[in-house]
């Protein structure tokens, strides 16, 4: 069913402010970007992980030097000799945020019981820019919702990442970003998409290695071939799913009941009887969906960050699950 129930209709909100934690953004590959970041790199310079050693050269500087291997060579050489050990060097990781601005993900309101995506949105955003301002990051945003005279709808919001400053300043970004996610939510259904395809276009802003956060309920997801195109960019996506564990990860056992439903971007108010039958088939076609999402996402190289909650304490925690499996896949863990 398209269509949600009309009590699921978005009152804006402020959200209350508290500080969370920044979560390690850790890179699929060694990165390649600019220096006096906290990502390790394929080049060598100033950094923490050994890349290897050699003999000392001239103009190297002492704290290079290995004092203890030395030792261990001028003893078999009989000379003064020195190693030096080389480190990857560490590099400024680029972030873009690509939020998923269309009427569905306005639900629901504070009073429901149900996932606030709006919410949960901010939330998403917050920990995100802390995050990557923590590791010494630029931070980019990108959607197709109106903004008031910004922009209209279904043309690109669009914010790069770079040295924070002016209007998109470091200082308050958390908060210059939870303000525009008040804005608009009227973005086009292919929003996603256009994103996608949008960033390949400005893609001299977005180099290889970039974080490209997409925040989505991905009930209406990209096309695989979008997903295809930005991985062979060599950017590091990664699928923030939202969605309600009720109504779209599941179904609610509503049959024989009759219930009031809206479309998600309003129209005219209905009433609908489900039979058990008819809640049991949605139930399992709603789990199908999300199965099918994962093993999709998993199967392109996209990794999943599940988010069925606006707390602040579930957004951090799957966060870090993500987190902690990259650094079991890299074997750092």
């Amino acid at each position: 069913m398209s269509s949600v129930p009309e009590t699921a209709r978005l009152t804006a909100r402020p959200a209350q402010r508290s500080a969370m934690e920044p979560v390690p953004l850790l890179p699929r590959t060694r990165m390649i970007g600019s220096m006096l970041g906290a990502h390790t790199s394929i080049r060598r310079g100033q950094g923490s992980d050994v890349a290897g050693s050699r003999l000392y050269r001239p103009g190297d500087h002492a704290r290079s030097i290995d004092w203890k291997a030395s030792a261990r060579l001028s003893a078999v050489t009989g000379g003064d000799d020195f190693i030096v050990r080389e480190r990857y060097a560490h590099e400024m990781p680029r972030v873009v945020i690509l939020c998923d601005r269309r009427p569905a993900m306005a639900l629901y309101p504070s009073d429901l019981p149900w996932l606030s995506k709006p919410l949960a949105v901010e939330r998403i955003a917050e920990l995100i820019v802390v995050s990557a301002v923590n590791q010494r990051g630029l931070v980019g945003y990108l959607d197709h919702a109106s903004h008031g005279a910004e922009n209209i709808a279904g043309a690109p919001f669009w914010r790069p990442p770079r040295a924070h400053g002016g209007s998109w300043g470091e200082e308050n970004l958390v908060e210059q970003v939870e303000a525009h996610l008040r804005g608009g939510l009227d973005a086009p259904a292919d929003t996603l998409d256009q994103g996608l395809q949008f960033l390949s276009v400005v893609a001299a802003a977005v180099p290889i290695g970039s974080f490209v956060f997409v925040v989505s309920d991905f009930l209406e997801p990209p096309p695989r071939e979008s997903w295809a195109a930005a991985i062979d960019r060599g950017w590091d996506l990664v699928a923030v799913v939202v969605q309600d564990p009720v109504w779209e990860q599941s179904f609610p056992p509503i049959g024989g009941v009759v219930t009031p439903f809206v479309a998600a971007d309003g129209g005219a108010l209905e009433y609908v009887r489900l039979t058990e039958g008819e809640a049991t088939a949605r139930r399992e076609l709603n789990r199908a969906r999300l199965a099918q999402l994962e093993n999709d996402l998993l199967e392109l190289g996209v990794d999943p960050i599940f988010v069925s909650s606006e707390d602040r304490g579930a957004v951090q925690s799957a966060f870090l699950e993500w987190s902690e499996h990259r650094l079991t896949v890299r074997g750092l863990l």
